[in-house]
């Protein structure tokens, strides 16, 4: 059975009060104009819930709104570690001040015997210093 859904991004505090079942991490990044960076970002998920590795776990679409951030791909495969997926989208800022970026999850996991696959927007702001 293939589902796919949208849902919003948590923080993992949110997890204990989130019927979701999993939880996505990110961290915005600071960096200064034309310096590579890396922005990580982690999908765990909850008890009873594991990562479907046969699947091709990644994150796509990725964009700046205002064009203040290049990016090295614009497809990036998870890594799995401890039972989460790990994502390290290289970027570099391309102009001053605060980029708002965004990009699509696609991963799969399995509850049971049931395969599901979802798409989670990637938020986060990238600033760019001098």
């Amino acid at each position: 059975m293939f589902v796919a859904a949208l849902a919003l991004a948590r923080a993992p505090a949110a997890l204990a009060d989130d019927p979701r079942p999993y939880a996505v991490e990110i961290s915005d990044v600071t960096a200064k104009v034309g310096q590579p960076a890396v922005l990580h970002a982690t999908v765990r998920l909850r008890d009873g819930y594991r990562v479907l590795e046969a699947y091709n776990n990644r994150v796509m679409q990725l964009s700046s709104w205002d064009d203040g951030v290049a990016f090295e791909h614009k497809v990036v495969d998870a890594d799995v570690r401890d039972g989460a997926l790990a994502f390290a989208v290289d970027l570099t800022p391309t102009k001053p001040g605060k980029h708002p970026i965004n990009g699509v999850f696609r991963f799969g996991y399995i509850v049971g015997d049931t395969m599901m696959m979802v798409s989670v927007p990637l938020i986060a702001t990238v600033t760019g210093t001098e």
